[in-house]
């Protein structure tokens, strides 16, 4: 990781986003998950199978202006995720909780519609509207996800604790309580 010093301290920095592209304009870290990488996530494998056959898109990108991964530092970035269907279920991120499990993250709408899924491990669930303007508070040992409900990409800021890392493994195993589809031009959580 490349940071910026000042004596012992790392640097105050700012960037810019492009608020229309959801993009970081001076990102150092850029992750892309196309259909093939959410293999097991969506209920109905076959419609993922044939969009990948189709041509393997894009459901997400996520820019981050990185930091140390130590306490004390908060990660920021843009998470992106396209419109789109596998069958019927609307296109999402993968979904997460943190690996230090205390930790919470802000996730501020830039653009788009949908939904933050979120549970905990005892089974409870939320499902907050996301769209411009509104921010979604993801308290300490709550799995989330973002779920894209419209026709335009859905841009999120976010930020969390930098050392708190990612689990992407319990999701993989666990699932998701409910999900969200489209049908008959209606937007249907189950």
């Amino acid at each position: 990781m490349n940071v910026e010093m000042i004596g012992n301290y790392m640097a105050p920095f700012a960037f810019d986003v492009d608020v229309a592209t959801g993009i970081i304009k001076d990102y150092k870290n850029h992750v892309v998950r196309k259909a093939s990488s959410m293999r097991g996530y969506y209920a109905d494998a076959g419609a993922l199978e044939a969009l990948i056959a189709e041509g393997d898109p894009i459901h997400y990108e996520v820019f981050e202006r990185t930091v140390p991964e130590v306490y004390g530092n908060l990660m920021v970035g843009i998470s992106k995720l396209y419109p789109g269907v596998v069958g019927q279920e609307c296109f999402m991120t993968k979904g997460h909780y943190h690996q230090v499990i205390q930790t919470g993250e802000v996730y501020l709408c830039l653009g788009g519609s949908g939904y933050l899924l979120m549970k905990t491990k005892e089974g409870d669930f939320s499902a907050l509207p996301m769209e411009r303007g509104k921010v979604v508070y993801v308290p300490p040992s709550w799995a989330h996800r973002s779920v894209n409900c419209g026709d335009d990409p859905l841009v999120s800021f976010f930020v969390y604790n930098a050392e708190s890392g990612h689990n992407y493994g319990d999701i993989e195993t666990e699932g998701f309580i409910k999900r969200v589809y489209k049908r008959a031009g209606a937007v249907v959580i189950e």
